[in-house]
């Protein structure tokens, strides 16, 4: 199960992301849009040491060495105009909105959000265009593990893993809780049940 950063601050965030961690979180994505470097820098500085191999950096990726970050990840906008095996020794992941996108992505991408697959819960007036429960029939890339980003919540996590998704990335059922460690667990025990 993947968290991804609320875009904002969020009260106690770095707090709550430790927790997170302790209650075995296996990867966050720092997604910052507005973070300058020093602002980028500062974050990370406040996560505790041995989570930071649990990073993975959606910008200021020359940030990545000087922490001990192994994983970086590409937007849609990036994918197309860089060259990843320019990246050297990085874990990549990026962002896809259709199964066509996840399909014809390199083997170089270790997974990709395919999103969004519900009404966002964190963004208002964001829906999916097709059904892509429906849509992922169709995927012929499995060298790229598939993760369902959108509108993901504990209600809809085991249809979600059931009709083919690899994975889930939770962003606002996690952040628009008053409680982000107590909704992660409810979250992690049902993909725990599932995958066992």
């Amino acid at each position: 199960m993947i968290i991804i950063t609320n875009p904002s601050a969020v009260k106690d965030e770095i707090g709550s992301i430790n927790s997170l961690f302790e209650e075995g979180l296996s990867l966050l994505h720092i997604r910052k849009p507005n973070f300058s470097e020093f602002e980028m820098a500062q974050y990370v500085h406040q996560i505790k040491l041995e989570f930071r191999s649990k990073l993975v950096l959606h910008s200021h990726h020359q940030l990545a060495d000087d922490f001990g970050i192994n994983r970086i990840h590409f937007c849609e906008r990036e994918r197309k105009t860089i060259r990843v095996n320019n990246v050297e020794s990085k874990i990549i992941s990026t962002a896809t909105h259709s199964i066509k996108d996840l399909n014809s992505l390199s083997s170089d991408y270790e997974y990709a959000f395919l999103s969004p697959v519900y009404a966002s819960i964190s963004k208002e007036n964001y829906f999916p265009k097709t059904n892509l429960l429906e849509d992922i029939k169709q995927r012929t890339n499995f060298d790229s593990k598939m993760v369902a980003l959108g509108g993901i919540h504990s209600g809809n996590i085991e249809v979600t893993l059931q009709n083919g998704f690899d994975n889930i990335a939770l962003l606002g059922t996690i952040w628009n809780n008053d409680h982000p460690t107590k909704q992660f667990k409810l979250c992690q025990q049902i993909v725990h049940s599932y995958l066992v």
